[in-house]
């Protein structure tokens, strides 16, 4: 999965841990490594100092053999062991011609540089204190650790033996030289033999003790430095994993959040496991939350959703996940094998949501997209470990939004066709404002008719879009959309603009014109100059106001009624006439009735569709009839279609018929043949 959250938890988990897991090692092995060498050094300093003195004098001794044969001197053994340090005679080919005192050298053998002469000199090691020994870099080495167990033990040994002596012979002991031998190796008598002589380092007991606790307290340094770094360590690995917790939890219900849920939901799905499973995403909202922190307060609001996600939490099953998203939403990631099932599931996680609280029954709504079922562009189906979770629960969220326009409870699953509509939607803002330009919307007509003599007596303007991309598109497609993004106040401009020019020619023509009612939506009434923009664009055309009719939909009535009430007024001082249109399709109607100075009252088409059996319809219509003619109005119902129908209009007195019944709406062209004569036939539908 490629996202911002799993980007940002990688980084933060990779240094937070790991950095300090490598700093930690690398000082570690450093530290070590530098004690190790530094002690090397130190002694190997000691040592080759030591060196120099006893190859001179050795090799003296190796002179002295050499000069003792060429001068055939029968006392030369006696010379050489006078100086009192044991050495022996050995041939080329390792017979042994002489030797003084113990002989105690080993196999283990090397060349050693001597810095100060520039030369390799041949040395072996001592079998029994063999703590010095040629190393392989062309130095003497100290075999520091086998030399520290062994002054140990002799320390303990002196220590037993002078438990019950006086200070001074305690003292004598641990003062005593020690002395560590290696066996320096000259060739004589021009090569064919070797003088090999011991060499001996003499090293103070009480030395040995300084330099042992230089080497511990450099030791315990170390440990407490590496202690400090670990402890380092550990906290930056504490703070790491306390930074992904809070990465991850929500700060309102304390529980997962979006990010969480991203990488969760991605490993369970990339799972193996998974593969043999159904998923679905759910986003479930809780309806009218802010209205709920209104009456409540924003506190016992947040309260109120860490009761949900907890409940939420204990209806998921191992292999499901939940998190809070936004504001009053969570995302579900639930496994199922049938979609009836899932909804049963949903609907009791529903239900006992919203009865959680003994004084409150919540509403939620839930929108669903079931992973994977529908098929990639290769039209294959698309596997779980393939899934985007965020287009998937974008989905969940697009179905649910089908639901938004009712407060109940309800659930939404995602198919195909909300994907279209997505795309429609996209493809219609992307042209809207070059069909304007381009003039693609076309003006319709629709002639209103008096059902007594079928006289044509006015027309609503209806619009229509001619676009070379998507062909004739009727109004219901692109009107509602205009309406949520608000460039239906461009269309009104537009409409009223071209109405007021169509009837500016049809008179100077000498057509039978008629008023014509233009559509003015209720985003517009937002403008406290709205009345001023419709005088003026009907004056640039030169149209008298009189033919010209503001139509007004009842939801308008529902806004700022004071700013209508005035903008209705200014029109009417204006000349124009105003109407209400759908009349009967809201909840206000009567009270609306009751303030608004209405020229023009239009009766819904849905009075005339259904069943009219019991007369229950007509009872309305021709009460809806009487009242308006009471407060003065004209009547239209709109939407006839039935000869039955416009008789009753007309024996209940209303003014105008606009339906099917008499006309379909039409080209500007084909209006005017309306106007130029009384229609003696009505169309059939």
């Amino acid at each position: 999965m490629s996202n911002k959250s799993e980007k940002r938890y990688r980084k933060i988990k990779r240094t937070s841990i790991w950095s300090s897991i490598l700093e930690f090692v690398l000082f570690s092995v450093a530290a070590a490594v530098m004690l190790a060498v530094a002690i090397q050094i130190f002694a190997s300093y000691i040592i080759d100092s030591k060196m120099i003195s006893e190859y001179e004098r050795i090799e003296y001794m190796a002179r002295l053999y050499d000069n003792g044969l060429k001068n055939k001197d029968e006392n030369i053994y006696n010379l050489l062991v006078e100086e009192g340090h044991d050495y022996m005679i050995v041939s080329d080919d390792g017979k042994l011609l002489h030797i003084n005192g113990e002989n105690t050298i080993s196999d283990q053998s090397g060349t050693v540089r001597l810095s100060e002469y520039g030369e390799d000199v041949l040395v072996y090691r001592d079998k029994e204190r063999g703590f010095v020994y040629p190393g392989s870099n062309g130095r003497l080495g100290l075999d520091f650790m086998a030399f520290r167990e062994w002054i140990a033990s002799e320390d303990d040994a002196y220590d037993n033996d002078t438990a019950d002596s006086d200070i001074e012979k305690a003292y004598e002991i641990h003062t005593k030289m020690i002395q560590l031998p290696i066996w320096i190796s000259v060739d004589v008598d021009g090569g064919s033999k070797h003088f090999i002589g011991k060499a001996v380092f003499s090293v103070n007991r009480h030395d040995t003790r300084i330099l042992t606790y230089l080497t511990i307290a450099m030791a315990a340094l170390l440990v407490i430095i590496l202690i400090t770094m670990l402890a380092a360590a550990i906290k930056n690995v504490v703070r790491q994993k306390r930074m992904i917790n809070l990465f991850f939890t929500d700060i309102v219900t304390d529980g997962h959040n979006w990010s969480w849920f991203l990488i969760k939901g991605d490993k369970m799905l990339r799972k193996r496991s998974s593969a043999k499973h159904k998923f679905a995403l759910i986003s479930l909202s809780f309806v009218n939350y802010r209205n709920y922190c209104v009456c409540h307060s924003v506190a016992e609001g947040e309260a109120l959703l860490c009761r949900i996600n907890d409940l939420i939490e204990k209806n998921t099953k191992k292999n499901e996940i939940c998190a809070h998203t936004t504001s009053a939403s969570f995302a579900l990631m639930l496994r199922y094998s049938d979609k009836a099932e899932l909804e049963r599931r949903i609907k009791k996680l529903i239900e006992s949501l919203s009865l959680m609280d003994e004084d409150h029954r919540f509403n939620f709504q839930a929108g669903v997209a079931l992973i994977g079922e529908d098929a990639g562009e290769d039209g294959k189906r698309i596997h779980n470990r393939d899934v985007d979770l965020d287009t998937e629960y974008n989905n969940a969220s697009a179905a649910k939004a089908t639901l938004s326009a009712s407060d109940d409870s309800g659930i939404a699953f995602f198919d195909t066709k909300l994907i279209e509509e997505q795309q429609w939607l996209d493809k219609v803002q992307e042209k809207q404002q070059s069909a304007l330009d381009n003039e693609e919307f076309v003006v319709y007509y629709q002639p209103k008719y008096d059902p007594r003599d079928t006289k044509l007596m006015g027309a609503e303007a209806l619009i229509r879009w001619d676009s070379p991309d998507f062909g004739f598109v009727p109004p219901g497609k692109f009107i509602p959309i205009f309406e949520k993004n608000g460039f239906i106040t461009k269309i009104d401009h537009y409409m009223l603009k071209h109405v007021a020019a169509d009837q500016k020619a049809w008179l100077d023509a000498g057509y039978n014109c008629v008023p014509v009612s233009v559509n003015v939506s209720r985003a517009h009434f937002i403008e406290s100059d709205l009345a001023e923009q419709i005088r003026d664009i009907v004056d640039e055309a030169g149209t008298p106001h009189e033919y010209i009719e503001i139509e007004l939909t009842e939801s308008a009535f529902f806004d700022d009624k004071k700013a209508l009430l005035n903008t209705i007024g200014r029109l009417k001082d204006y000349g124009f006439a105003v109407s209400m249109d759908d009349f009967g399709s809201g909840y206000s109607s009567l009270n609306s009735l009751k303030d608004m100075p209405l020229d023009v009252l239009k009766l819904d088409a849905e009075f005339f569709r259904g069943d009219t059996t019991d007369g229950r319809g007509e009872i309305v219509v021709s009460e809806a009839i009487k009242l308006g003619k009471q407060l003065n109005m004209r009547i239209v119902a709109e939407g006839v279609e039935v000869k039955e129908q416009v008789d009753f209009l007309a024996k209940e007195g209303c003014d105008m018929i606009q339906g099917y019944y008499f006309a379909k709406p039409m080209a500007g062209d084909d209006f005017v043949k309306k106007m130029q004569g009384v229609i003696e036939k009505p169309e059939s539908v």
